[in-house]
């Protein structure tokens, strides 16, 4: 009897990757194909949906071919998104109608503070555990009816359909404008502004605030079960799961218990904690958003911390600064130093995001004296991260009143072993990084083989988790205290930058 897998499509913020993995979650095949991103605007960022699309028709099959695999061996497809970002098609003919707004835009910046000033702003965090900001993607939607002429009565009267990334692909998967699945899996809907986050189903009163048409939305249905079945790249095959990126890790990660999180560093910082069956609703600065759900078992809640910049502050140092050549070596050159020489780097370049939330906030380099090299100042970028880190992880144990234990990483910058072990030495825990490094895909791909029997249950997954490096606490508690309190001041100092632009006279 011929191998069968199961299939992830990671439909990322710069590429879309189709992974085939085997049933130990050993990575089989893999393809990837980058779309463009357009930045027309200051602050604007695009997707073309239907490039990403194209670029999905043409490695789906050669993942498949990779393998040596047809269709037949796939015993199911998981999706793993982007999330928030915001994609607008016409049900009839499959054409969007115009350019997907992506998840870092930020034109809807002046709509969030004017519906921030209503006097029922208030009840938006209350319902749905979001922040009201131009992050999510209700504001986007709303841009999107105001500014595009004619838009808004087409929505109303059914004609257009809207949905983040896994939707726009499992719509065309099972068949598009003839008789394409409109689905949303609960961890993307809870990143709308726009879903009740305890009866996990769209708010009318949410929906009114922002003003957008019911008849737009997908259906939310939970992340493991069996959508539909493809009839385009991959005929025949279940898909079968569907998980917001960050989601897809947290289950790659095996954090299928309350008190378990996983942080994936790549551009920025994603940390999540699983806070079990009841939502946790923030009072430092956190997201409080849908992990996963399994079938008709209730939502397991997850608290979210996003951090802005952590490896894009390596690149700054590459690209912006010229100090290194390449990613890798600002460890061999932070590791010329003890310490940061009193510099301090806070990486605000376009403000805070978890927990502060502070948009007017500018990146600081403070400290600086002329004992200070650029060795100094690569442990400071080290540093930050490993700060920014501490300050999310310091607001989930005040949320959630979990001790974190052990700290679960993923993505590119774990490669970085001095930067894994400054994480472990801030933070006073463990520090864990997997074999399998693709945890969003894997993830992804977990969940789509549970639902459909691939993979029997939970404790199977477990047992696939091999731990590949720990990093151990090696820092006197005094000097944590005393470096922490630096961090903090040094925040202080970013905070406040950018000053509201006066009016007139």
């Amino acid at each position: 009897m011929p191998t069968r897998y199961v299939m992830a499509i990671d439909q990322g913020t710069t590429s879309t990757r189709c992974i085939l993995f085997d049933h130990r979650g050993h990575l089989v095949s893999v393809t990837q194909r980058e779309h463009r991103q357009y930045f027309p605007r200051p602050g604007w960022v695009e997707h073309d949906a239907v490039e990403i699309w194209r670029n999905l028709e043409r490695i789906g099959p050669q993942a498949l071919a990779q393998a040596g695999a047809g269709p037949e061996q796939v015993a199911a497809i998981g999706i793993a998104n982007q999330r928030e970002t915001t994609v607008l098609w016409d049900r009839r003919t499959g054409v969007p109608v115009g350019r997907a707004v992506v998840w870092q835009d930020t034109r809807t910046d002046a709509l969030v503070e004017e519906l921030s000033h209503r006097p029922d702003a208030e009840t938006v965090p209350d319902r749905c555990g979001l922040p009201l900001a131009a992050y999510f993607s209700a504001p986007r939607i709303r841009w999107l009816l105001d500014h595009t002429p004619g838009l808004r009565e087409r929505a109303e009267r059914g004609e257009v359909l809207f949905g983040t990334m896994e939707s726009w692909l499992i719509w065309n998967l099972t068949g598009g404008p003839d008789g394409g699945v409109h689905v949303t899996d609960v961890t993307n809907a809870s990143r709308t502004l726009l879903m009740d986050l305890a009866t996990l189903e769209w708010d009318e009163g949410l929906l009114a605030f922002f003003d957008v048409p019911r008849r737009m939305l997908p259906r939310i249905r939970p992340s493991v079960e069996t959508y539909g079945t493809a009839r385009r790249i991959f005929p025949g095959v279940r898909i079968a799961a569907a998980l917001g990126d960050q989601q897809a890790a947290l289950f790659g990660q095996n954090c299928f218990a309350s008190g378990e999180a996983k942080c994936t560093y790549g551009t920025g910082g994603f940390l999540l904690l699983n806070t079990g069956t009841v939502p946790v609703r923030s009072a430092h600065g956190l997201l409080t958003t849908v992990g996963y759900r399994i079938g008709e078992e209730p939502a397991v809640y997850a608290l979210e911390g996003p951090i802005a910049v952590t490896g894009a502050l390596v690149q700054w140092f590459r690209d912006g600064l010229g100090l290194i050549s390449s990613a890798p070596e600002i460890e061999t050159l932070a590791r010329t130093v003890q310490d940061n020489g009193g510099c301090y780097i806070v990486p605000a370049f376009a403000g805070l995001f978890a927990p502060h939330w502070r948009s007017e906030a500018r990146g600081v380099i403070v400290g600086l004296t002329s004992y200070v090299t650029k060795g100094h100042l690569a442990r400071a970028v080290l540093e930050a991260t490993a700060w920014q880190t501490r300050e999310v992880v310091d607001a989930m144990n005040a949320d959630s009143g979990l001790a974190l234990k052990t700290l679960k990483v993923d993505g590119g910058m774990t490669a970085d072993n001095l930067l894994m072990q400054i994480v472990a030495n801030v933070l006073d825990v463990p520090v864990e990084r997997p074999m399998a490094v693709e945890t969003v895909s894997l993830g992804a791909a977990y969940a789509a083989g549970l639902a459909v029997g691939y993979w029997p249950d939970l404790e199977v997954l477990r047992r696939n988790w091999h731990r590949a490096a720990q990093w151990s606490p090696r820092m006197d508690p005094r000097l944590r205290v005393e470096e922490h309190d630096n961090w903090q001041r040094a925040v202080e100092r970013a905070l406040g930058w950018v000053r509201p632009v006066s009016g007139p006279g």
